[in-house]
């Protein structure tokens, strides 16, 4: 891997390659070669000696096109009859198709008032996206009750096993440490005034009205409206959908309302379960780490939440479901033909519905208080 130089009387620079050129051994340095051509004159050509050049694979290409690039920036000729044919046509090839023009220009970030104005369109394109989904499925929902719709009973019964019962570890989980956290946050203050009773009344009453709802509603956006998005942006991909389309068969009837009925028929449930598993959480504060006996407990508990309690988190996990199908299925729907689309679809699917929840459960919040629930 050897590179010396010698110049002829007709003012041609000879570069004489040997050895055997191997890309393990690294790419020969050009620098010798530039300091040669640095020196004034010029030569007026380049030529090659390959007759002591062994093996030799890429490292060698890499280096003659440095070399001819180096002398195309200075204007010398190159001639390449001293080459060995293989590395001749080689160097032909890569010479062969042009670099594209504007290829290597530098992306410029744009005004401050350009990126605002693309993003308030953005915003207003993804408003009338999520409004036409929307109609889309109330329209879907309004066949389903006239008994037009057209999907099938054994994927709606699929899709209740996999919203509910499958979901009931995950569910039962965060419930219970939700309920512990609560419990053991108020028992900390409530110590100050000897009132640790109350933790019941706080726990109970935090689960059913807010956060059984919401935290199985968050746990469902993340479990089964990411599922939905890559369910459904996997047929997209698969062209699957297009083939619905074909068939004369709404995918809003076929896919996407037999998961809409299936979150909203088990969200309330889970709910439910939820607020069960987060008073036994609170339960086991109480009673292990405040004293409070099991049959104080939970006659303070059963005094502290009547029905009505229920009724804000019941109607908050429905609404809830509505979100997290609506997310997963327009994210799904949305999705572009791409594998890398389909995780994007289901991450976006997950911001959306949480983001939403967290809007929806304040908006909710002030009008039940309003109404007085």
């Amino acid at each position: 891997m050897d590179v010396s130089f010698d110049r002829t009387a007709d003012d041609t620079l000879i570069i004489r390659i040997e050895g055997n050129w191997n890309i393990a051994k690294g790419l020969a340095s050009t620098e010798e070669f530039e300091k040669r051509l640095g020196t004034k004159p010029l030569p007026a050509r380049i030529a090659f000696d390959a007759s002591e050049l062994g093996h030799w694979d890429s490292s060698l290409l890499a280096f003659l096109s440095k070399v001819t690039a180096y002398c195309g920036s200075k204007s010398i000729e190159v001639v390449r009859q001293g080459l060995p044919q293989g590395v001749t046509r080689l160097l032909e090839l890569a010479s062969a198709v042009p670099e594209k023009k504007d290829a290597r220009k530098e992306r410029h970030r744009p005004p401050f008032l350009s990126r605002v104005g693309e993003a308030v369109l953005g915003l207003g394109k993804s408003i009338d996206e999520i409004l036409a989904f929307t109609g889309e499925v109330g329209i879907s929902f309004c066949k389903f009750i006239r008994g037009k719709a057209r999907f099938r009973g054994s994927d709606l019964a699929l899709l209740i096993q996999e919203c509910g019962a499958q979901a009931l570890p995950i569910v039962s989980l965060i419930s219970l440490l939700v309920g512990l956290i609560l419990a053991f946050v108020g028992a900390v203050q409530l110590k100050l005034f000897g009132a640790q009773i109350y933790v019941a009344d706080l726990v109970g009453i935090a689960m059913a009205r807010e956060m059984g709802a919401m935290m199985t509603a968050i746990v469902m956006a993340g479990r089964t409206g990411a599922a939905f998005a890559a369910q459904l942006g996997t047929m997209e991909v698969n062209e699957e959908i297009d083939a619905l389309k074909t068939l004369g068969i709404s995918p809003m009837d076929f896919l996407v309302m037999p998961r809409m009925l299936a979150l909203i028929l088990m969200l309330p449930l889970l709910c439910l379960y939820s607020n069960l598993m987060g008073i036994l959480g609170g339960g086991i504060v109480g009673i292990g780490m405040l004293g409070i006996s099991p049959i104080n407990y939970f006659h303070e508990t059963k005094a502290a939440l009547t029905l009505m309690q229920f009724v804000p988190g019941l109607i908050k996990a429905v609404v809830f479901g509505v979100i997290v199908a609506l997310s997963g299925c327009l994210r799904g729907m949305q999705c572009k033909r791409s594998a890398s689309a389909v995780g994007e679809a289901a991450t976006s699917a997950v911001v959306t519905a949480i983001v939403a929840i967290i809007v929806s459960d304040a908006l909710l919040t002030v009008v039940f208080d309003r109404i007085g629930i």
